[in-house]
């Protein structure tokens, strides 16, 4: 079955620095877009970063210029290199993919950032 768990949150201090991952099973990794989101208390769950199968990347507008997203298809884990975190980046982060009409989600990594 389609697995993604997320790991390398933490506390950080503003200014800091965090790497995520989430590493995938149960699916063709490959094959698939990949995309980080987020939730912070009280708020909807927004989509930070996408990287589709082909590497192309896209950034919501909070978060363009500090963090990027890759993908290693040979560890069939998706990143989160998280750069310049900001109070308001505190959140639940979670990896998320879509198959045949279906979301799958990892069930998260608290990323808290402190000013």
């Amino acid at each position: 079955q389609v697995q993604l768990v997320e790991s390398g949150g933490g506390l950080v201090q503003a200014g800091g620095s965090l790497r995520l991952s989430c590493a995938a099973s149960g699916f063709s990794f490959s094959m698939r877009a990949m995309d980080w989101y987020r939730q912070a208390p009280g708020l909807q769950r927004e989509l930070v970063a996408t990287v589709t199968s082909g590497g192309i990347t896209d950034y919501s507008d909070s978060v363009k210029g500090r963090f990027t997203i890759s993908r290693d298809n040979a560890k069939n884990t998706v990143y989160l290199q998280m750069n310049s975190l900001k109070p308001e980046d505190t959140a639940v982060y979670y990896c998320h993919t879509r198959m045949n009409g279906m979301d799958y989600w990892g069930k998260g990594t608290l990323v808290t950032v402190s000013s």
